[in-house]
This record gives C-alpha cells, sequence and structure tokens, in this order.
C-alpha cells in the first residue's frame, strides 16, 4: 500500500527556513521505485495550488510565487522527497503536501493536481510577520 508521509512544518518568523520532507513508502515493487513528485499547498479559504514538481530527469518546475525561494528535490534511493524554503512570507502560510503520479507516468513534471493518484496528509506552515 502505498503511502506519502510529510513532515517538517512548523511555525518561523518571515524571512526565515523550513525543510519539508516526504517519506514514500509502497514503492518497492514497481520500476522505477520512486514515482514523479510535486509540492502542493492550500491556504485557510484557497484552493490548493502546484508549488513546484519534478521531472524524471529532476529538472523542477516552480510556481511563480515561490521561484528563486523554494527548491524542491529528491533521493531516490530513501525514496524521498524535499523542499526547501528559504525567505519566507506570511503568504507561504499553509498546509503543504507531497503527492506523486502514477509509477510509469508520462506527465512528469505537471502542475495539474487531478494527475496526482497519491498524497500525504499534509503539514503545516505557518510564517509569521
Amino acid at each position: 500500500q502505498v503511502q506519502l508521509v510529510e513532515s517538517g512544518g512548523g511555525s518561523v518568523q518571515a524571512g526565515g527556513s523550513l525543510t519539508l520532507s516526504c517519506a514514500t513508502s509502497g514503492y518497492s515493487g514497481y520500476t522505477p521505485n520512486m514515482p514523479c513528485m510535486a509540492w502542493f499547498r492550500q491556504a485557510p479559504g484557497k484552493e490548493r495550488e502546484t508549488v513546484a514538481s519534478l521531472t524524471r530527469r529532476d529538472t523542477p518546475y516552480y510556481s511563480e510565487s515561490v521561484e528563486g525561494r523554494f527548491t524542491i528535490s529528491r533521493d531516490v534511493a530513501k525514496r524521498e522527497l524535499y523542499l526547501q524554503m528559504n525567505s519566507l512570507e506570511p503568504e507561504d502560510t499553509a498546509m503543504y503536501y507531497c503527492a506523486a503520479l502514477p509509477p510509469n507516468s508520462d506527465k512528469c513534471g505537471t502542475f495539474r493536481l487531478d494527475r496526482y493518484i497519491n498524497w500525504g496528509q499534509g503539514t503545516q506552515v505557518t510564517v509569521s510577520s
């Protein structure tokens, strides 16, 4: 059974940094052993939005609001996804989710939420001014 578990959220002041992690399990029988994944966030009263995604060759894509401040990466051996967040702003306050495409998807890097089939429970990030 596939599971995604986020960690690393917390409360920071504006200008601070956090690193989110997403541990995956249940992919040991798949090839590749880690699907293409992305980070999303949802602020209260707002729709869930894509923050960053990775292609199969680890090319990152970022939303305009986080470009230059956030870095998405992964460790395939550990089957973990990361989001390094620097220069955090109050507008970054949200629940952050990781999500995965089907293992053999040809849509790696997509920002379309509906293509992601497995989701974590989320980790809260709160940035105070």
